[in-house]
C-alpha cells in the first residue's frame, strides 16, 4: 500500500492542472485499489470532503500565488505523513517563486515524506526572462524526480543544469471520448446548441480562450480564398482575454459561427469534440515557455481530424501528423489546410491513424501505471 499526496489544484477550479490532477488520482486508485490517495487543492477546490468518484480525499489548503506554503506542512502531519509528496507545478498557480519547493524539501526533512515528485507543466527558456522561473528550475535538483511531457521539456531543463538521472518523460494521460457513439441531436441538446444553427462541417475550436489561442489567426484566415458555405464554427470556452469576444463577433460576421462563452467541464468538451468533424488548434506559444495541451490530448482520445500550428504545446500533433500542421501565425497556411480537409476528409481520418495509436499508448491507465513505477523505484533507491 503506497501513500501519495498531490498538491495541485482541483476541480471545481477552472483549470487545466486541476482537471489533470484529477485524471491521474482517479487513475493510480483503478490500478492500485488499496493506495491512498490525498489532495492539497487550493482554497478555491470546495470543502474538505472525500470525492466518491476519484476515491481520494480532498482539502482546501492553499493560496495560489502564495509565497509560503508551510500550510502544507500542517495537513501532512494531520494525515501522519506520505510516502510520495508529488507537487503539479504550474507558474501560475505558485508564481516564478521557491515558496512550494521549499515546503516539500522541508516536508521530507521532518519525516512527513519519503520523497518529492515535481510534474513541470511548463518549462521556461532563458528568452523568456522570467529569472525567479529560471532560478526555481535550477533548484529542481533538490527533489527526488521530476516528470515532464515532452522532449523539449526534458532536454530545456537538462540544458539548465538539472540533473537527467532524475528528469522521467511521461507523456500527458489521453481519455478515449466515451460520447463518440451519442447521436449528434443529443450532444447538441446537452450543449444546449439548437440543431437549426448547425449546417455542414462542424470546426471546433474548444478550451479556454485567450490572445495565445490564435482566434486572430483563423479570422484573418477567412480573407483567403473561397471558403465551403456550409460550414459551421463552433469557439467554445471561458473568456480569459475580454479582446477574445470581439474576434468572435467578427468571425461570426464572416462565417456560421456558434459562440458557447462559458466554462466547459471535462465531459463538456468532449461532448463537443464529439459533435465536431474536425479541431482546430491554431495556437501560438509564448516565448520561451514549453508545455504539452490538454485540450490536444482530449481531442486525440476523440478520433478526429485535428489541425494545429507548429509550437511546442503541439509538438505531438507535429510529431505523428505533420500534414496537418501549418507554421505559426500563417492565416493563408491555416485557410489552405481547411480547404484540404474540406475536400479529402476521408484520407484525412486515415491519415491521422498515426494519432491515433499513440492515444492509445498513451491512455490514463497506461500513464498512471508509469507514475506508479516511479514512485516505487525512487522509494527503492
Amino acid at each position: 500500500m503506497i501513500r501519495i499526496s498531490f498538491v495541485s489544484t482541483y476541480p471545481p477550479t477552472h483549470c487545466g492542472v486541476a482537471e489533470y490532477t484529477r485524471m491521474l488520482a482517479m487513475s493510480l486508485k483503478s490500478i492500485a485499489p488499496d493506495s491512498i490517495i490525498h489532495v492539497f487543492g487550493d482554497v478555491n477546490c470546495g470543502e474538505e470532503r472525500f470525492d466518491e468518484e476519484a476515491r481520494v480525499c480532498v482539502y482546501p489548503v492553499f493560496e495560489k500565488q502564495s509565497k509560503n506554503y508551510s500550510v502544507v506542512l500542517d495537513y501532512l502531519s494531520r494525515i501522519n505523513g506520505v510516502d510520495v509528496l508529488h507537487i503539479q507545478h504550474e507558474y501560475g498557480i505558485y508564481g516564478d517563486y521557491n515558496g512550494i519547493l521549499e515546503a516539500a524539501i522541508e516536508a521530507r526533512r521532518e519525516g512527513l515524506a519519503k520523497k518529492i515528485v515535481f510534474t513541470m507543466h511548463t518549462v521556461y527558456h532563458p528568452l523568456s526572462r522570467r529569472q525567479g522561473a529560471l532560478v526555481f528550475q535550477k533548484n529542481l535538483n533538490n527533489v527526488d524526480a521530476v516528470i515532464v511531457h515532452s522532449f523539449v521539456q526534458e532536454f530545456e531543463l537538462q540544458y539548465q543544469g538539472v540533473d537527467p538521472i532524475i528528469i522521467h518523460r511521461i507523456p500527458h494521460g489521453t481519455l478515449l471520448n466515451p460520447y463518440l457513439g451519442m447521436p449528434r441531436h443529443r450532444l447538441m441538446s446537452d450543449l444546449g446548441i439548437r440543431e437549426d444553427n448547425i449546417k455542414g462541417l462542424i470546426i471546433v475550436l474548444p478550451g479556454f480562450l485567450r490572445k495565445d489561442k490564435g482566434l486572430d489567426i483563423l479570422l484573418e484566415s477567412l480573407s483567403h480564398g473561397d471558403w465551403p458555405s456550409k460550414t459551421t464554427f463552433i469557439v467554445a470556452g471561458e473568456v480569459r482575454d475580454p479582446e477574445v469576444k470581439d474576434l468572435v463577433g467578427k468571425i461570426s460576421s464572416r462565417i456560421n459561427t456558434v459562440f458557447l462563452e462559458k466554462y466547459l467541464t471535462k465531459n463538456e468538451i468532449l461532448k463537443l469534440i464529439a459533435l465536431a468533424d474536425t479541431v482546430i488548434l491554431p495556437y501560438r506559444d509564448k516565448p520561451g515557455a514549453y508545455s504539452v495541451s490538454g485540450i490536444l490530448h482530449l481531442s486525440m482520445g476523440s478520433l478526429k481530424p485535428i489541425i494545429g500550428t507548429r509550437v511546442p504545446r503541439l509538438l505531438e500533433l507535429y510529431q505523428f501528423v505533420p500534414r496537418l500542421t501549418v507554421s505559426t501565425r500563417n492565416p493563408l497556411g491555416l485557410a489552405k489546410k481547411i480547404k484540404w480537409l474540406y475536400e479529402n476528409y476521408d484520407y484525412a481520418v486515415a491519415y491521422m491513424t498515426n494519432l491515433y495509436g499513440y492515444a492509445i499508448r498513451t491512455h490514463w491507465l497506461r500513464m498512471a501505471r508509469r507514475h506508479l513505477s516511479l514512485y516505487y523505484n525512487i522509494l527503492a533507491s
